[in-house]
């Protein structure tokens, strides 16, 4: 498929499942495929049933009345190659054990074959029973017959909780996690310099549709002007359609997400902006956020135990149209897509440099060579955020036993790390519990490293951590 990018442990591990499905005496298998909103999920089954070459079924289901479900499922396999597709020809099922007891006869019997049913969640909420049936039917009927089952689906929870060990689906299947497209994928699609893949990355989230849309080695204000002024694009509609599915326009939680994507951190902060919301129904909505994993909540990193607990979007596309493009939408519908594009030049190293944070983490854990016994990277901070340090590396988490580092994030262009940085560095770490002057010290930074008794990790390093 001409811009299909990355993804390539993806397949090798749906080929793995695929290879199981040819060999066993009980060939059936099935995989419960969850991730994100826009992450690909969809697109990845699609080029592996094009790769494969195999006789298969691709169903999307929608919140539809049930029997228009089941009606548009017929109509999908009817029109497919399996080998018979012709036994759904003018028979409209009732049921779901119906339609599914069908499409067992329409595989292929003694060869494998391909089903695919995309966002399962619907279907699950249409008929509570449907996990039962699945059970059912799998243990009867597809495991008997050489076919891959994916199924597929955005809600994470939901998808989570199918595996467990009380539900009806517990143990009959795979699960495979997608993750948005990573850093090293970003930079490998667009030909840029680390830096600015990592800039690329913070706005598109490795999102592959919004990816699609940015030329090869366009620079971000290349990127941005192109985009924002098109109501269209995928970087201005991807995450109203994100949030659209998640909660209905009135609903608690979504007005908490606009808040924190809008930089509140802190319970009080978010109870502020959201004035008028008790305080039990916002930690319930705080809840309902962070168990669609649509919210981080993060404690600091240290010896002693801290209830300083701060917030923020976990998607990182996400965080950049909160912060920008939900705010401007108004502007961009009425053709001034340039206020908006203002406001981010406004904004953009601030914001930088706070989203960059969490992404610089999760590159640090990959990175070889850290001070031995490190398993856990976090920040630290007070509630007067001093001390405040960026980067904590630590034993465990969230309660460490032994501090094994300490670092600072210096994300700005033309401004290396220097002596300044170096001594306000030195102060924090000196306020900061487990923490001693033997204390390892780091800095990562865009524009390099003016000062010697720090570790200087550059961009390149954080990039070739993904690879």
């Amino acid at each position: 498929m001409d811009g299909f990018i990355g993804r390539t442990r993806d397949l090798a591990k749906l080929d793995r499942y695929l290879a199981r499905v040819r060999r066993s005496d009980r060939p059936g298998r099935a995989i419960l495929m969850r991730g994100r909103r826009r992450v690909g999920k969809s697109r990845l089954a699609e080029e592996f049933i094009r790769r494969s070459g195999l006789p298969s079924l691709f169903y999307t289901a929608d919140p539809q009345p049930q029997s228009d479900q089941i009606a548009q499922f017929a109509a999908e396999v009817a029109a497919s190659n399996l080998q018979g597709a012709s036994l759904f020809d003018g028979v409209a099922p009732t049921s779901w054990d119906s339609a599914l007891r069908l499409l067992a006869q329409a595989v292929p019997q003694d060869s494998p074959s391909i089903v695919v049913i995309d966002e399962l969640p619907y279907l699950m909420k249409q008929d509570p029973h449907l996990e039962g049936k699945l059970q059912g039917l799998f243990d009867r009927e597809f495991s008997r017959r050489p076919m891959l089952l994916i199924l597929i689906g955005s809600d994470l929870s939901i998808m989570e909780a199918i595996n467990q060990y009380d539900r009806p689906f517990y143990m009959r299947a795979s699960e495979m996690v997608i993750n948005p497209l990573t850093v090293a994928d970003v930079a490998d699609k667009l030909g840029l310099p680390a830096a600015e893949s990592i800039d690329a990355y913070l706005i598109t989230g490795g999102l592959p549709m919004i990816l699609d849309e940015w030329p090869a080695g366009a620079t971000v204000t290349e990127f941005l002007h192109n985009a924002i002024p098109d109501s269209t694009s995928a970087l201005t509609v991807s995450g109203e359609r994100v949030v659209a599915a998640e909660f209905p326009p009135e609903a608690q939680a979504r007005s908490l997400l606009k808040a924190i994507g809008a930089g509140q951190r802190t319970f009080s902060s978010i109870s502020r902006t959201a004035a008028g919301i008790p305080g039990t129904s916002l930690q319930r909505s705080l809840a309902i956020l962070q168990d669609k994993r649509m919210v981080t909540a993060e404690v600091p990193l240290s010896v002693r135990p801290s209830k300083e607990r701060r917030y923020h979007i976990a998607d990182t596309h996400l965080r950049f149209w909160l912060s920008f493009i939900e705010p401007g939408m108004a502007a961009i519908d009425r053709d001034r897509g340039d206020l908006v594009l203002q406001r981010i030049e406004r904004s953009w190293t601030a914001w930088r440099g706070a989203a960059v944070e969490p992404l610089i983490r999760e590159s640090l854990r990959r990175v070889d060579g850290l001070p031995e016994n490190t398993g856990a990277i976090g920040g630290f901070w007070t509630r007067t955020n001093n001390p405040e340090i960026d980067l904590i590396g630590a034993d465990r988490e969230p309660v460490a036993k032994k501090i094994t580092f300490a670092g600072s994030v210096k994300w700005l262009e033309n401004r290396p790390f220097d002596h300044h940085d170096l001594s306000e560095l030195i102060v924090h770490r000196s306020r900061m519990p487990g923490a001693d002057t033997s204390t390892p010290l780091y800095a990562v930074a865009r524009s390099g490293c003016e000062v010697d008794g720090v570790t200087h990790i550059t961009p390149e390093h954080l990039l070739d951590a993904w690879r």
